[in-house]
């Protein structure tokens, strides 16, 4: 471990992750009962609830906000200057980049994408992530556009690729996605919490 850690108490920190990488002003902040396997990075000025949880090598760069029992799985990125709130769940090899916001009881399967570069190295426009909405899940593989944003309850399928707003409460398809009804047996709010 590097640089200053405040944590909760019952925290599992195994030998070979590095938190609060990098020098920041504030401290990385870790809650109870927190979960950091081997090969995980986690960088200074950073703030994580209780019930944290990580898979290996997973990495978490600076001005993170994450809320309270929070799995990031296996080979997950998450770039910085990032919020997630509470009950989410990002699964093996998510990455997600700087400027995103992910809401409560979040699900985002293995091998999403979320992108915030609108027109990578072809101009200098401002970054801009995907707003994930309370309640919503996406499914593995499934790519996210810059600046969209999944609505509350909104399912996108896997490999959808999402280049518009998905409104709340629809399933997202395709690619490009479309929208259409939840069909019955994706109704209701996610089982995270």
């Amino acid at each position: 471990m590097t640089g200053e850690l405040v944590q909760g108490a019952d925290c599992t920190i195994d030998d070979d992750v590095t938190v609060g990488y990098g020098e920041f002003a504030e401290p990385t902040r870790l809650g109870r009962n927190a979960t950091i396997r081997s090969g995980s990075i986690v960088y200074g000025d950073v703030t994580i609830g209780d019930d944290f949880s990580t898979g290996h090598d997973v990495l978490v760069r600076e001005e993170t906000r994450i809320g309270d029992d929070v799995l990031v799985g296996t080979k997950t990125v998450i770039d910085g200057q990032t919020t997630i709130g509470s009950h989410v769940s990002l699964q093996t090899n998510v990455y997600v980049p700087t400027q995103t916001t992910i809401g409560d009881n979040v699900f985002v399967g293995p091998g999403a994408v979320l992108t915030n570069d609108e027109y990578p190295v072809r101009s200098d426009a401002a970054l801009e992530g995907p707003t994930i909405r309370d309640g919503a899940s996406v499914g593995a593989n499934a790519t996210l556009l810059p600046g969209v944003a999944v609505g509350e309850n909104a399912f996108v399928a896997a490999g959808a690729v999402v280049t518009s707003d998905v409104p709340p409460n629809t399933l997202a398809v395709g690619s490009p996605a479309e929208t259409q009804p939840l069909p019955a047996p994706l109704e209701g709010p996610n089982q995270i919490a």
